[in-house]
């Protein structure tokens, strides 16, 4: 049942897909095509900002510097005094708001003027690592006022030759207002980060302390990233915080700085997420309404196999009484009519070969019945003749009184095992010795075997072994495979009969040197009325069978053609004292 219905759920798949694939195959180009289109364009976009900032910063920080600069030529070749130049410096700081000072150094750094009342605090940046059209810049740092600054100077000379250098500490808070301006969506943000990857300015109020702890940032992907010339920088990443970002970056090369904006990919691929969501769920939902129709035409389809099927599993489990109805006119409608004509058919054949297999048993049992009484039958009415005969002598009688007892006793016998085929006979089960058991019925056995021509011999186990069971059910067990084995061996070959234990099982193993059984009737030799023999109702062995297993045992056949047979029967070994006491 769950094979057919599996073609039915097949079924309403193939329709399903049938119809939605190339929807699917559609909505799936149409979402990469988006999410490539609206990344392209988010980082075009993010690129933008960060090339329009760096442009805006580079400026800013070279307009300082040219102002620094301008400054410079006014100083140098002028004769001015040391009180003009001190008045020019204190002008300029008054007029450019982001000089914090300016002064005036000879070659070897000594103070001349300085536009700052005291001691000047600005140092010139000798060995600087950037140069602004001439004009050397150092490093920012962060002032007490948490602010940043930078130390600019200019190399004056005198007749081409060196002359002193003019420094102006200039305050970059107008660049942190720009970085601070750009915004990104809601959360996306600006950096700025130094030559060495340090952070120079960050647009996050909540980041913007690691400017302070001078934060090098010097393993973000975008400054470990190779740079190809004239290429953007663009990179999805992990920040440290586990948020998933998307960065772009622009370099401004005058001053060996590296402008990054980033926006939380979360936030970048809204727009695209949300529509991709929505395709997706108008795609499921087209999938599974394709589905369904396709599950209830395809139920509709295969309801006639589904009927057939429980048809045809009626009839193996035998029960030939069954119809089915199929109202279709189709071809499934006309397949129901040969079903039914089938059934009816095969009721009918059933019918015949019962009647046959009555007919054959009959005549099976009777031919049996005539073959295994008709000797003893004859033997004993010879007997009474004899001794119905004045003439015969008390010798006669007496051997004709055996014989007749004899062949009752095998009557008897034979008509037992007809009754135990329709109703066993209840064992008891007692301890008992399997040893003396079957040496009391191979001393039996043993003159049989010799009027056959062939040797019986036993071999018993060197210890006791005790088992519940029935001596006088076992005795018949023992007897039918001795007998059996006997009457399968030719003369001048033997029987040998050999106990032992096996684990926690003790096994009787009788072994013959006769002619062997075919192997494909092996599978058959326990069941009621089969023999090997050319004679014989075939009960011995079933009627042993049955024996055994009341006694919990098991029994198995071995046999080879040409070779023997061997019988090994096993039961459970009872080897507590008690048993054992009641055995001996």
């Amino acid at each position: 049942m769950f094979r057919i219905r599996r073609i039915s759920t097949r079924f309403a798949l193939l329709l399903g897909l049938a119809a939605v694939v190339p929807l699917v195959a559609y909505g799936a180009i149409s979402i990469l095509s988006l999410q490539r289109g609206t990344r392209q364009s988010i980082v075009a976009g993010n690129q933008n900002v960060a090339t329009r900032a760096a442009e805006e910063i580079r400026r800013y920080v070279a307009t300082d510097a040219e102002i620094l600069k301008a400054l410079a030529a006014d100083l140098q070749n002028t004769g001015l005094t040391d009180q003009q130049k001190d008045q020019i410096l204190k002008n300029y700081v008054i007029e450019f708001r982001e000089f914090r000072e300016v002064t005036l150094f000879a070659e070897d750094g000594t103070p001349i003027v300085t536009s700052r009342v005291g001691k000047p605090r600005v140092a010139i940046p000798r060995n600087a690592a950037v140069t602004i059209d001439g004009v050397a810049m150092s490093p920012i740092r962060v002032d007490d006022d948490l602010l940043p600054t930078a130390a600019f100077a200019v190399h004056l000379r005198h007749l081409n030759q060196p002359s002193g250098w003019l420094a102006g500490e200039i305050s970059l808070e107008e660049m942190w207002r720009m970085v601070d301006q750009i915004r990104i969506g809601q959360h996306g943000y600006a950096m700025v980060l130094g030559p060495g990857g340090e952070l120079v300015a960050h647009g996050d109020p909540d980041k913007k302390s690691l400017v302070a702890q001078a934060r090098n940032l010097a393993s973000h992907p975008l400054v470990a990233a190779p740079r190809t010339a004239g290429q953007p920088l663009s990179v999805e990443y992990t920040d440290a915080e586990g948020r998933q970002n998307v960065a772009v970056a622009a370099r401004i090369d005058s001053l060996g700085w590296t402008v990054i904006v980033e926006q939380p990919t979360r936030e970048a691929f809204a727009s695209a997420s949300q529509l991709t969501r929505q395709l997706v769920v108008a795609i499921s939902v087209a999938l599974l309404g394709m589905i369904a129709v396709g599950y209830l035409f395809g139920r509709s389809f295969i309801n006639p196999i589904l009927t057939l099927q429980r048809g045809t599993h009626a009839l193996a489990a035998g029960a030939l009484d069954t119809r089915v109805a199929i109202r279709s006119r189709d071809e499934f409608g006309a397949l129901g009519d040969a079903f039914n004509t089938m059934a009816a058919r095969l009721k009918e054949l059933q019918e015949d070969v019962k009647r046959q297999e009555r007919a054959a048993m009959f005549g099976r049992v009777a031919a049996g019945l005539v073959h295994d009484l008709l000797h003893p039958i004859q033997n004993v009415g010879n007997s009474t003749r004899l001794l119905l005969r004045e003439d015969v002598d008390a010798d006669t009688r007496a051997d004709c009184g055996r014989i007749i007892d004899r062949e009752l006793g095998i009557i008897r016998r034979f008509l037992d095992d007809l009754r135990n085929v329709v109703k066993p006979k209840p064992v008891e089960r007692f301890a008992m010795d399997i040893n003396g058991a079957v040496a009391e019925i191979f001393e039996s056995m043993r003159p049989e075997g010799e009027r056959h021509g062939v040797t019986v011999v036993a071999t018993y186990a060197g210890e006791p072994l005790t088992i519940e069971g029935d001596r006088f059910a076992l005795g018949r067990v023992f007897r039918n495979l001795i007998t059996n084995a006997i009457q399968a061996t030719e003369p001048g070959g033997s029987v040998t009969i050999q106990t032992g234990r096996n684990g926690d099982r003790v096994e009787i193993r009788v072994a013959d040197t006769g002619s062997g059984i075919a192997p494909e009737r092996l599978s058959a030799i326990f069941d009621d009325f089969v023999t090997t023999k050319r004679r014989g109702l075939g009960l011995g062995l079933a009627i042993t069978k049955r024996i055994v297993e009341q006694l919990d045992g098991t029994i198995a056949v071995e046999s080879e053609l040409g070779r023997g047979t061997a019988f090994t029967v096993q039961f459970p070994a009872r080897d507590h004292r008690t048993a054992r006491a009641a055995a001996s």
